[in-house]
């Protein structure tokens, strides 16, 4: 991953935790739980956009070395690993059902 991506993603990863701590904070002390689950919803969108983050950056990457490498089964075995990775980000994404946390579908 390049290393500007890289600084992003820790540091979207940093305000998740510091999200995640305010939640249990939340739950220590008794809140409201429509205001507990809003703020999980948060932290998901949040976890979501950061794997589309980290998945673009190793996406291009992927599709650089398919398209430099010279051999048609390299590149077909380059453009079926990222297809692959894309499969498995979507899977985990699916539980959103396409509708970013706190948006209307």
């Amino acid at each position: 991953m390049a290393r500007e991506n890289d600084k992003n993603a820790q540091a979207r990863l940093k305000r998740i935790a510091g999200q995640v701590a305010g939640i249990q904070q939340m739950l220590e002390g008794g809140r409201d739980c429509v205001e507990v689950l809003h703020q999980l919803a948060a932290v998901q969108a949040a976890l979501i956009e950061t794997g589309r983050v980290i998945l673009a950056e190793q996406f291009e990457a992927a599709l650089e070395a398919a398209v430099a490498a010279g051999d048609p089964r390299a590149r077909r075995e380059r453009l079926d690993a990222m297809m692959a990775m894309f499969a498995r980000f979507s899977r985990l994404n699916g539980a959103q059902g396409g509708a970013r946390a706190g948006e209307a579908p």
